[in-house]
């Protein structure tokens, strides 16, 4: 050891340290909370089935029994009575930071910091509804600083109630495109001209240094605007990136471990996607024969963002397809609500949407637990299973039968930790 190490350790804060780390070698490992939540009803997310009775052994944050035959004698017992158990819900499209009161405003008067307050509250009315992931899809504050990523930390640290976040951080876009924050508030020129620290990209070049920026700064995934809505020209659906631009993105990503969604309307644009390599599509909404067949062949998710449809004013309303032709079709359904055009906390009605346009309540609820943790690549969580995460939500009635139940979500779990409960 070297007379600077000696030296080190002959001060009062290495004495300090020394002695914590004696104490901490020395104490007894602290023992794992064991619960017990029994509900009258469990719900198999994959079958459908509901089981009666059901009791559920969660020690330390994990999941470790259904029904099992011995408990520890220390467990405590939370008793759900008359109600539903089953897994904590997936959204897999929100935008935390934003309300959508009024997206100028926020976007011109806002800090990054005062975001930061607004995400938290929602990602606290989020959880309270029975939501414990989200993806969060962008933010649209121009800071460089990736608030959703700050708050998936905090909810991570246990500082908030929240869901666990999965972030895009900033989404990619042209310059004057979709995500573009200078179109949402018709900013002058010379105003909000943003660059790639911003996602706002119009090159290769410039498409790799955003994808970069953002996973460097915490993104677990990457969002791209290939069509517009909200753009210059105001056409719904028009392709704003080549399908060369958005597969460098996916392979930059990849090479990180990160996947892609696209937010994309028209068919050329989800077409061209697909063929990219996305993991994802949002809002989708324009399909067709092609976009079916290449959704099958690569296994690629449709997240419908059904309610928001009906909230985005333009010229030619936008149609939602069939949802029950779709999934017969054999495409992959992953539920989102685009939660900021439409409330925090009012989630769970994306999910009755989806039984309105053809979905069966089970394949509604898979879209939302199963899927969705398919899709975001988190397969310890989802289900009711031994060895997973245990995020568990209770709720009145059988939602197999009346969706609308999910609605109305009495208990909650993350990790163990009860959030809500009934009286």
């Amino acid at each position: 050891m070297s007379r600077v190490s000696i030296n080190l350790l002959r001060t009062p804060v290495a004495h300090a340290l020394l002695l914590l780390m004696v104490a901490f070698a020395w104490s007894p490992v602290a023992h794992a909370e064991s619960l017990l939540i029994q509900a009258d009803r469990l719900l198999d997310v994959e079958t459908g089935e509901i089981s009666p009775d059901a009791r559920v052994l969660v020690v330390d944050g994990k999941i470790v029994g259904i029904n099992p035959e011995s408990i520890p004698q220390d467990a405590r017992i939370v008793d759900l009575g008359d109600r539903t158990l089953m897994p904590g819900l997936i959204d897999s499209h929100v935008h935390l930071t934003s309300s959508g009161d009024d997206f100028t405003r926020e976007i011109l008067t806002e800090n990054a910091a005062q975001a930061a307050m607004r995400g938290a509250e929602s990602a606290r009315v989020t959880l309270m509804a029975g939501f414990t992931t989200v993806r969060d899809l962008a933010q649209l504050i121009p800071s460089t600083t990736l608030i959703a990523v700050a708050l998936a930390d905090a909810s991570d640290k246990g500082w908030i109630p929240a869901p666990r976040i999965i972030t895009a951080g900033h989404a990619l876009s042209i310059t004057g495109g979709q995500i573009d924050p200078a179109m949402w508030v018709g900013s002058a020129e010379g105003i909000l001209n943003l660059g790639p620290e911003n996602g706002i990209a119009d090159s290769i070049d410039e498409l790799i240094k955003a994808t970069r920026y953002q996973i460097k700064h915490g993104a677990k995934f990457i969002k791209i605007a290939v069509t517009g809505v909200m753009s210059q020209h105001g056409i719904a659906g028009v392709q704003q990136y080549s399908e060369q631009e958005i597969r460098a993105v996916v392979e930059e990503a990849t090479r990180h471990g990160i996947r892609v969604a696209a937010h994309a309307v028209g068919a050329a644009g989800i077409n061209a996607a697909i063929r990219a390599g996305v993991t994802s599509i949002e809002h989708g909404w324009m399909f067709d024969d092609e976009s079916i067949r290449l959704f099958k062949k690569n296994g690629t998710y449709l997240v419908p963002t059904t309610r928001v449809a009906g909230v985005i004013s333009l010229e030619s309303p936008i149609v939602v397809p069939n949802l029950a032709k779709v999934a017969a079709a054999g495409v992959k359904i992953a539920m989102g609500s685009d939660a900021s055009v439409t409330r925090h906390g009012d989630n769970a009605n994306e999910i009755v949407a989806m039984v309105n346009l053809g979905l069966t309540p089970l394949q509604a609820i898979q879209a939302a637990t199963i899927g969705a943790a398919d899709m975001l690549g988190r397969p310890d969580r989802g289900r009711v299973q031994p060895g997973l995460l245990a995020d568990l939500i209770a709720v009145d009635g059988n939602p197999i039968e009346d969706i609308r139940a999910l609605a109305n979500v009495a208990f909650v779990m993350k990790g163990g930790k009860i959030y809500k409960q009934p009286d």
